[in-house]
């Protein structure tokens, strides 16, 4: 199933629960994807939207100083307690920003508050929606800076960097509205709410396209934020090791 050719409007969604150990350069690489989208695409309209889910640290203050400084960029606050219904919350506000617009020319690009996205992020998502993608299944990597050696070896063997893997990341994920809309958009769930709504766009025959063109930088973090999410995966991974790798790091 098709829902729509070229791409008009791009609507970056960051859903975000007390992350100002890791928000600024969230938000700074996304800035940086964002002004190469317009620099080669000087006609696709731009928003990137927060969502500051029940934050008592300084996300807020941090959203609030690229809001300030650039016009893309807008926060709204919730308390909801969840990361599905916060990506869909940021999508319900990124809406009123696109209306109008046949949502088949409308891409949704989703990451998290935890990650950090390339240059080409936005550029190539566009690139593979105007080839036709209805949406975009990118890889990550958990940044080495953060995770424990063996707990990174232990991930790198099991998820090899290639073309059309098989991996649902909610840091790196890009859909088009209208297959979005038709498909129920994100569950109001806390983990899971990625691979649900990837389900119901392959039961409605959607082409998914999954690609690691796009990788995104993402904590390695052991300590969940949500059950059954990645860090609790990286935790499950390092409960796996041997102890006397287990030992070497900080786990």
């Amino acid at each position: 199933m098709r829902s729509g050719l070229g791409i008009d409007r791009v609507a970056v969604v960051v859903p975000a629960h007390n992350e100002d150990q890791h928000l600024d350069r969230a938000l700074s690489a996304l800035r940086t994807a964002a002004d190469a989208l317009q620099r080669e695409r000087p006609g696709i309209q731009l928003s990137i939207t927060v969502v500051l889910d029940s934050c008592t640290d300084r996300s807020a203050d941090i959203a609030a100083g690229y809001v300030a400084s650039d016009p893309r960029f807008a926060a709204v606050h919730v308390r909801l307690g969840s990361t599905g219904a916060s990506r869909a919350a940021g999508v319900l506000a990124a809406a009123g920003l696109w209306k109008g617009l046949w949502a088949g020319h409308v891409w949704l690009a989703n990451t998290d508050a935890d990650s950090a996205v390339p240059e080409n992020w936005l550029v190539r998502q566009v690139e593979l929606a105007d080839a036709g993608a209805d949406a975009v299944l990118g890889s990550v990597e958990p940044d080495p800076a953060g995770t424990d050696p063996a707990i990174l070896r232990r991930w790198m063997e099991r998820h090899p960097f290639r073309e059309d893997h098989p991996h649902i990341y909610g840091a790196n994920f890009g859909v088009r509205a209208s297959a979005y809309l038709a498909a129920g958009g994100f569950p109001r769930m806390r983990v899971h709410e990625d691979r649900i709504l990837v389900e119901n766009l392959r039961k409605q025959a959607y082409r998914v396209l999954a690609t690691d063109t796009i990788r995104v930088l993402t904590s390695g973090r052991t300590h969940a934020r949500a059950p059954q999410g990645f860090g609790a995966y990286l935790r499950a991974l390092a409960l796996e090791l041997p102890a006397l790798d287990r030992d070497s790091g900080d786990l």
